[in-house]
């Protein structure tokens, strides 16, 4: 009986060391799959991070690199930079100055062939830029060589970081000098800043330019060579800074530092060699990743517990049965009280474990994009180099009138900007009655120079006159536009196009823009409005979705619908004033 008893003892331990064992298996496996995952998770919330960063910085690029390009042709700067006098000056340090308040420039600043600034936008300032010689500086020596630059540096006059982007001016041929805008990213860093994650650019030579963290600016992801070194600093990019390496080391996309770990996403952005980078700490996914796998160490072990238990009970139950008939009875009735209530624990504890183990919601990213600001600087270089012409003949009168309509349009752009950015944050827009026919005039001016460049004929049905809706100016033209311009893009190569304007009143006001291209690609036709769902090769998916939500801002709506000329059409619905 002793030695049976021994027995069954070694099998017993024999299955507990099995048991251990195959538990130590899993909770190896566990914890080798929380690492993973862990680095999995990080490694798509960088990349996340990485993109919607980067479409934002593209954003704020593209907008100040059109303002050299739409001064250059402004007669005031020809004027001053071919050796205008005081008076000229000192009107074109104030349209600077307007200017760069406008659009959010840090600085907007003309060259002479010399090198000397000549006007400034901070010419009020006590660390103006005018009579400041900056012919050392490359973007003015590469955009007289080469007609544009772009340079990120410190300000030798504010030291302040930015973004120098020179273009040449030139008049008949010959040279007159550079306009300079500078771009400082302080916005632009904050809203970064606000995020869970380490976001920055990094320049050609490894030099983290823009950042959201300030311990880190200036330093570079790898020690920069001493010819590099002695170039930079020879024109004064960085100053005096050490541009020291940051104090991480990589392992593949792997940053360690003193008391961190990152998970890295790089993405090319539209800077000289520059690339965006996403910093995701590792440390929160791994610690939703090592909770689940203890959660599931923790089930095997009940698990196993639960079998050893059952075997012990087993082999418990053949012993009594040897001892005797009325031990047999008298244990099996305990052991099987012990099992109900072992059980009932059991079930609660997976409940509880299945409970705290639910994955939670996962939150939509947008992006704010206002690619609606090309239509009006179109507009502007449009009206500007008429304006230079009626000059050259000497017609002041409608010179004058196409400078007002360059003041409205910029005011437009302002107005389109602030509004892209209330709609970015959810805000209200200001509501009130809007007249419907000035809109669409409105709408056509912006692409009116499309429209003739392709030979697109306008019809323009049903009377607008006195009809008003419920709505934003500002932004209901926003609407308008962005479906001409998708139809206009869709008319390409089409020997007749032809785009229909058919606005119908009842108890709610109907636009319908209809053209007679190709149509909409039935593979997104379902998920047209989805962000990020486009049929054209370079579009983004971005217009339709934004225009349709501020059609829902207004009370209305936004679809596709049967074009009555062939193509693709839209519908919008508003309420009537």
């Amino acid at each position: 009986m002793d030695s049976r008893s021994r027995g069954a003892g070694r099998r017993l331990g024999w299955a507990a060391a099995l048991a251990g064992l195959l538990l130590a298996v899993i909770a190896v496996a566990a914890f080798g799959w929380a690492g993973e995952h862990a680095r999995v998770a990080s490694d798509v919330a960088a990349a996340q991070q990485a993109r919607s960063a980067a479409s934002r910085l593209a954003g704020e690029l593209q907008k100040f690199r059109l303002l050299p390009l739409v001064l250059i042709e402004y007669p005031d700067v020809h004027d001053v930079l071919g050796g205008g006098d005081a008076a000229t000056v000192r009107r074109m340090n104030s349209k600077l100055e307007l200017l760069a308040e406008r659009t959010d420039a840090a600085v907007i600043y003309l060259i002479a062939r010399d090198g000397r600034t000549i006007a400034a936008s901070n010419w009020r300032e006590p660390q103006s830029f005018v009579g400041q010689n900056y012919g050392f500086r490359p973007y003015f020596r590469d955009a007289m060589a080469k007609g544009g630059a772009e340079l990120f540096a410190l300000g030798t006059v504010s030291g302040r970081p930015g973004l120098f982007v020179a273009r040449r001016v030139e008049d008949a041929g010959r040279t007159l000098g550079v306009i300079v805008v500078k771009v400082e990213f302080d916005r632009l860093e904050a809203e970064w800043a606000r995020q869970p994650l380490s976001t920055f650019v990094a320049d050609d030579h490894g030099v983290i330019i823009i950042t959201s963290r300030d311990d880190w600016r200036f330093r570079t992801l790898a020690p920069i060579d001493a010819p590099t070194r002695a170039a930079i600093r020879a024109a004064l990019q960085f100053g005096n800074l050490p541009l020291a390496p940051l104090p991480l080391t990589r392992d593949g996309n792997s940053w360690t530092g003193p008391g961190a770990q990152y998970r890295a996403a790089a993405i090319a952005v539209p800077m000289a060699g520059a690339r965006l980078y996403a910093f995701q700490p590792l440390a929160p996914a791994e610690a939703s990743a090592n909770a689940t796998a203890r959660t599931a160490i923790l089930i095997a072990f009940i698990l196993l517990a639960a079998l050893l238990t059952w075997v012990f009970r087993a082999r418990e139950k053949r012993r009594l049965q040897e001892e005797a008939r009325h031990m047999l009875e008298v244990e099996v009735a305990a052991r099987t009280s012990d099992l109900v209530d072992a059980n009932r624990r059991f079930r609660a504890a997976r409940e509880e474990l299945a409970q705290a183990s639910r994955l939670g919601t996962i939150g939509q990213i947008t992006a704010g994009v206002a690619h609606e600001i090309n239509q009006p600087v179109a507009a502007i270089r449009g009206f500007a180099e008429n304006a230079g012409k009626f000059l050259d003949r000497g017609d002041a009168a409608k010179a004058r009138d196409n400078m007002g309509t360059i003041v409205s349009l910029t005011e437009r752009i302002g107005a389109i900007i602030a509004e892209l950015r209330s709609f970015a944050r959810r805000t209200t827009p200001t509501m009130g009655p809007v007249e419907i026919g000035p809109v669409v005039d409105g709408a056509l001016l912006l692409v009116g120079d499309r429209i003739r460049e392709n030979g697109v004929a306008i019809e323009r049905t049903g009377d607008t006159d006195g009809l008003r809706c419920i709505a934003d100016r500002v932004r209901l033209e926003q609407i308008l536009v962005n479906l001409l311009q998708n139809a206009l893009d869709a008319l390409g190569g089409r020997s007749d196009p032809r785009i229909r304007i058919e606005t119908q009143a009842a108890d709610e006001i109907v636009i319908i823009v209809a053209d007679n291209g190709p149509g909409v690609d039935a593979e997104v036709a379902d998920n047209l409005f989805t962000p990020f769902v486009t049929g054209k090769a370079d579009g983004l998916g971005l217009g339709l979705g934004i225009a349709r939500d501020i059609a829902r801002e207004f009370g209305g709506t936004l679809d596709h619908v049967a074009s009555p000329i062939g193509g693709a059409a839209f519908k919008l619905v508003v309420r009537r004033a």
